[in-house]
């Protein structure tokens, strides 16, 4: 497969979108090209292209692609029933790669898979494969990192450190994947920069495995002598079964949707939360220590007082 050289990026000012834009840039192996919509006032480097799209059109968006070797797809929770959109775009454009946004749960696994949270991203999926079959020109990959590990611990997710009432889901004590918001960039440039190896296939990278338990005890080490309450146990598999039963009563409300992500990253080894391989060394990867992990909840917790 030819280099990939022109990179267009959609949601560049989000919370995965400024750090995969920023590996981008520093590795030095792309010309940038940033889409955005006609309303946003967000500002980018000089070094990128910036082009406006109306992200719901067909025809504006492949225009904004138009030239692009592949696109890399960081928008959001809103944006993501409009990603078909920017895979039909990609297709009239001649674009080689697609990247969407994934990031996150191993869609792979068939019981994460059918999980309602994710309808949207499986619903891309469906429509990345089909492209391909139809033009093999036409080529993606799908990223999986499980959870983001600085932003998880940074928004209180990961842990309650902040109110220090942690909960641990399914004992606590399981092992589960976790990536930093820069190691996902990295590992963006290098699927970028290994199309061959990384087409039409799951890629996974992690920084770290860990536990909750694991980052309660960190936490206790990097501020000694702060009282913290027992432990709530949380059972993943009724809180999925209470989830699907909310659904069913028409109540589509972020705890609910929240609840299919930890039983997706706490859950049994089916469910795929504790990545047994990975990408890493073809992507670049190199990963973090308990040190990092550490230093990332010392800098929050000392931090915020």
């Amino acid at each position: 497969m030819a280099a990939i050289k022109n990179v267009a990026l959609v949601g560049a000012s989000g919370s995965l979108g400024v750090p995969v834009l920023n590996a981008l840039v520093k590795s030095g192996k792309f010309n940038v090209t940033v889409v955005k919509r006609p309303s946003s006032s967000a500002s980018f480097p000089d070094s990128v292209t910036v082009r406006t799209a109306d992200l719901s059109s067909v025809d504006s968006v492949t225009a904004a692609f138009e030239g692009q070797d592949a696109v890399v797809s960081t928008v959001g929770t809103a944006g993501l029933p409009a990603q078909n959109v920017l895979v039909e775009a990609a297709v009239a454009a001649n674009v080689k790669r697609f990247l969407p946004s994934d990031f996150g749960s191993d869609l792979a696994k068939p019981k994460t898979g059918a999980m309602p949270v994710f309808k949207f991203k499986i619903a891309t999926h469906k429509a990345l494969r089909e492209a391909a079959a139809a033009k093999p020109s036409f080529t993606y990959t799908l990223l999986c990192n499980n959870a983001f590990l600085d932003y998880g611990l940074e928004k209180n997710v990961l842990l309650n450190w902040k109110e220090r009432k942690p909960k641990f889901f399914d004992g606590g004590k399981g092992l589960f994947s976790a990536t930093t918001l820069d190691s996902v960039g990295q590992a963006v440039v290098g699927i970028l920069s290994h199309p061959e190896e990384t087409k039409n296939r799951f890629v996974y990278v992690k920084d770290i495995d860990i536990s909750q338990s694991q980052l309660l005890e960190i936490a206790k080490k990097v501020d000694p002598g702060q009282t913290w309450e027992e432990p709530i146990m949380v059972d993943t598999a009724a809180l999925e079964k209470s989830s699907y039963e909310s659904l069913a009563r028409g109540e589509v409300t972020q705890p609910v949707m929240m609840a299919f992500l930890f039983r997706a990253l706490c859950g049994p080894p089916e469910y795929g939360g504790h990545f047994t391989e990975n990408d890493n060394e073809l992507l670049g990867v190199k990963g973090k220590t308990e040190a990092d992990v550490e230093a990332m909840l010392k800098s929050l917790i000392l931090g915020s007082k």
